[in-house]
């Protein structure tokens, strides 16, 4: 039987590289459901390729245009956010891939895993943001969450077959990105066509990519693989590692250490948050360890790259400072991508919102909603003052 998937943000990096995933599998996949919010050119594509039961536009102006277009093909057309939560209900879906960027995701992801739903999990902010409530709602409806990023793909699979086998720690491995070894002078005249040029990773969009270049990405996978693998803080660690050909590794009571190394491209991690338990043959060739040649971990650079270490501080103190971090981090990477405030500018205002935004210690789902926008009203308020 073919597994049926919904991907919850088709048009995205993550969003197209599974439908490649699944062309090369047609026997083991399906697509039941298709949404996403813009790009209503490349969502009617898809369906027409594809043919899924339904498609969804997250953004109502685009209804007329995808529903004109699919209806002669017989595909169902939903639009609005709201349209996103309820075709998770459908029994037809048998695994769900949240590739929705952004706090956007936190809803369809509670959505999918009320309905009973397997995740495979390519959203960091929902984790970041609201990581107990995500954990307690797959608890609760004893659904699973199986994570697409490469380092926790990495973590989970070097997990595998350990059972109730104490992890001493678990270390991240992140590129450096593109200005690794600047200084802060530097970084002040970086810009944003220079941080979209990342050493290693091509397939990423504009805002994971600027994150990697400020190093919040590997922050915020450290809050997310505090969520996924129930570590504390104090257990998770990141290098520098440029080559990206380790992807993680896992320290055992016994002083092994387990780590997962492969190609830097994310259809192989796409492909098994998919597949798992099963591996299924893949299109890109296995990593040659002689054509390697050598492989390099160096501490991050935390003076320069303060992002992280900002992460590691919500992180540790927890409450609603995550969802403060996020929110900052994404209104200060927009106004950096078109040009309002320079690259040192970005973790400032992060920094400025996580100490005067109100802390709560223990949020609700409401508090988290008020925080993100309460915090996105302060962060641009900044951008205006540093514009002006």
């Amino acid at each position: 039987m073919k597994k049926q998937i919904a991907i919850l943000g088709s048009t995205g990096s993550v969003g197209t590289q599974a439908l490649e995933v699944i062309k090369t599998h047609l026997e083991n996949f399906g697509v039941e459901v298709l949404t996403a919010f813009n790009n209503p050119e490349l969502l009617i594509s898809q369906a027409v390729e594809h043919k899924p039961n339904v498609v969804v536009t997250g953004n109502d102006e685009h209804y007329r245009k995808v529903f004109d277009a699919l209806d002669p093909l017989d595909i169902k057309v939903y639009a609005g956010s709201k349209a996103i939560e309820q075709v998770l209900e459908m029994e037809s879906i048998d695994q769900v891939l949240l590739a929705i960027t952004g706090f956007d995701a936190l809803n369809p992801l509670l959505s999918a895993l009320r309905n009973k739903k397997r995740v495979a999990l390519a959203n960091k902010e929902s984790l970041v943001v609201a990581g107990e409530l995500v954990r307690q709602a797959a608890a609760e409806n004893r659904t699973s969450i199986i994570p697409v990023d490469s380092e926790h793909s990495a973590i989970f699979q070097c997990l595998m077959g350990e059972g109730n086998n104490p992890v001493e720690k678990v270390v991240l491995t992140a590129t450096g990105g593109p200005f690794r070894g600047m200084d802060s002078e530097q970084l002040k005249r970086v810009t944003p066509a220079d941080a979209l040029k990342h050493p290693v990773w091509k397939k990423m969009g504009n805002k994971v990519t600027v994150d990697s270049a400020t190093l919040m990405n590997k922050g915020f996978e450290a809050i997310e693989a505090h969520w996924l693998f129930n570590l504390p803080p104090s257990r998770i660690e990141v290098v520098v590692h440029p080559q990206a050909v380790v992807h993680s590794l896992v320290y055992f009571a016994d002083g092994v250490v387990k780590a997962q190394l492969g190609t830097p491209d994310m259809f192989v991690p796409i492909q098994f948050a998919l597949s798992y338990p099963d591996r299924l043959p893949g299109k890109l060739p296995a990593l040659d360890l002689l054509q390697v040649k050598h492989l390099d971990f160096e501490a991050p650079d935390i003076k320069n790259f303060r992002n992280l270490a900002l992460a590691f501080e919500a992180l540790k103190k927890g409450g609603n400072l995550p969802c403060i971090l996020n929110a900052a981090n994404e209104i200060a990477v927009q106004a950096f991508l078109t040009g309002q405030i320079g690259f040192d500018r970005i973790p400032e205002i992060v920094e400025s919102c996580m100490q005067t935004v109100n802390f709560i210690r223990k949020p609700s789902l409401e508090d988290y909603l008020q925080t993100d926008r309460l915090t996105r009203e302060k962060a641009n308020a900044i951008v205006k003052r540093k514009r002006s």
